[in-house]
């Protein structure tokens, strides 16, 4: 099936969360919490949209954009929200690799007041059901930082297998050198664990 004749939630739920696609309005928000976490992501998320944030405008423009690029099915941005009380959580990306296997790539962050808290392997469990039933993968992958011990335990946690390790291929801002740890899930292990989401 076409990408754009796939018919995709704007929304999905867990038990404390609901996660949804970025949409006009959101910039206010998120210009806060971008600003709030800037440091917190410096070191592993470097790289992140919401990092090149630098006031409410630049936000509303990134998320009406994060938006098309959600309708067009180039990428798939989400945030986690809590229930409750509405407060940002996390952030999900998923990015096509390839739409003819199909495979995707799916990457994250937790909100710094929301840390060790199980939320994020909640949501990135939610966001794995959604890969698989309303994108139609095949498999989904992930990389991460082989020193970020917290979000290689999220994909552990998720199921996903460690495929492969390249050693000391970054070279950090100290001098340090760190490694690059890949994940992988297919289709059939995702069936296999059975896991609500």
């Amino acid at each position: 099936m076409h990408k754009l004749l796939l018919d995709i939630p704007g929304c999905i739920e867990t038990e404390r969360l609901y996660i949804r696609c970025y949409k006009p309005g959101d910039g206010k928000w998120y210009f806060a919490m971008s600003q709030k976490n800037r440091k917190h992501l410096a070191q592993f998320e470097s790289e992140n949209v919401v990092m090149g944030v630098n006031s409410e405008e630049e936000a509303e423009i990134l998320v009406r954009d994060l938006a098309a690029e959600w309708t067009a099915r180039n990428c798939f941005f989400m945030g986690a929200f809590d229930k409750k009380t509405d407060e940002f959580i996390a952030q999900i990306y998923i990015g096509p690799v390839n739409w003819k296997i199909p495979e995707f790539q799916i990457g994250y962050f937790v909100d710094v007041d929301h840390e060790g808290q199980g939320y994020v392997t909640e949501a990135v469990k939610a966001a794995l059901r959604f890969i698989f039933k309303y994108l139609k993968a095949h498999r989904v992958r992930l990389e991460c930082d082989d020193t970020n011990v917290r979000s290689y335990r999220v994909a552990e946690r998720c199921g996903m297998v460690r495929e492969g390790y390249f050693r000391e291929n970054k070279k950090n801002p100290d001098g340090s050198f760190s490694g690059t740890l890949h994940y992988g899930i297919l289709s059939k292990e995702l069936d296999a664990l059975n896991y609500r989401a």
